[in-house]
């Protein structure tokens, strides 16, 4: 048995989210400091809720039904703040930190959608469960849950949103995990998934045996190229949320739309081989994001 463990206050809550957002590895920023000071704590929040019921999906110590059994209570505990923190019968349960004091403070402050929340976890059951895609469209459903609502949330921390904003925004989260599809694909396929739609290779003459051996082809490297170009739209045709928004967030949006359009032009140099080379960020690339967000011009991106 798991002995209970005693809630912590409000404050120790958001403080273990911010500590979370701060100690995982991302390509975007994560409450940084381009955020206003007073919506940091609520986007580590967010973002604390998303990253560990993530993580629950991909954790390879446990089978499936366990995986899917804690994304429930996860859910429970989202809908109903006396929950128990977890099943006692599962292994571990209390490894997870306590954030959902800080999460229902936050949503009750912004009065955000619980239906935002329960998209993010329908998506990361379907990790669980579904590991290839028949048709870009499966694809972009997925995008659609396990990406946009954060972007949506975001907005609405910040009491910036509308219909036009949400739409624009949809584009570059959609854009953003699509790219860490891409950036990822080798990973993936060594945990058995497969992001890249089967009508998008399936005619190419590209061959799953290749992704097995680890041996990309030309056949896969146009195949993820046309995919990247597919991305690269989205972010265009998203790109106008960054100017329709105010304050820091403007500058935060900004940073984030060019790490994305950065990782796409690491893959271009890798000649669309993830296997020979992970595209990622580094010290210099945060310069030219830097200097790219405050050489910004409205309605043009800032590149070279």
């Amino acid at each position: 048995m798991v002995a209970p463990r005693t809630s912590p206050t409000l404050e120790e809550s958001y403080a273990a989210c911010d500590a979370l957002a701060r100690a995982h590895y991302e390509n975007f920023p994560v409450a940084s400091r381009l955020l206003p000071a007073g919506l940091r704590r609520h986007v580590a929040a967010v973002y604390a809720f998303a990253r560990i019921a993530d993580d629950i999906a991909d954790e390879p110590g446990r089978e499936p039904a366990e995986r899917l059994a804690l994304l429930d209570n996860w859910q429970t505990r989202l809908h109903h703040p006396s929950a128990p923190s977890a099943p006692s019968d599962l292994p571990d349960p209390s490894d997870l930190p306590d954030l959902f004091p800080a999460l229902h403070d936050t949503i009750a402050r912004f009065d955000l959608p619980i239906a935002l929340f329960d998209d993010l976890l329908s998506a990361f059951r379907q990790d669980v469960t579904t590991t290839r895609y028949e048709t870009w469209d499966d694809v972009l459903d997925y995008c659609r849950r396990s990406a946009n609502p954060v972007g949506r949330l975001v907005l609405r921390l910040a009491r910036q949103h509308d219909e036009a904003r949400d739409r624009w925004s949809d584009d570059i989260c959609t854009a953003l995990q699509l790219t860490n599809f891409w950036q990822d694909l080798a990973i993936d396929w060594a945990r058995g998934r497969l992001y890249l739609p089967d009508e998008a290779w399936l005619s190419s003459g590209a061959s799953l045996d290749d992704l097995t051996r680890g041996a990309w082809s030309p056949a896969w490297a146009s195949v993820l190229g046309a995919a990247a170009q597919r991305t690269r739209a989205l972010f265009v045709r998203g790109r106008p949320v960054c100017d329709a928004v105010s304050g820091r967030l403007r500058y935060e949006l900004r940073a984030t739309w060019h790490g994305g359009m950065r990782i796409l032009e690491h893959l271009d140099a890798t000649g669309y081989d993830p296997f020979r080379r992970r595209p990622t960020l580094g010290r210099v690339d945060a310069v030219v994001i830097a200097w790219r967000t405050l050489a910004w011009t409205a309605g043009r991106p800032a590149v070279g």
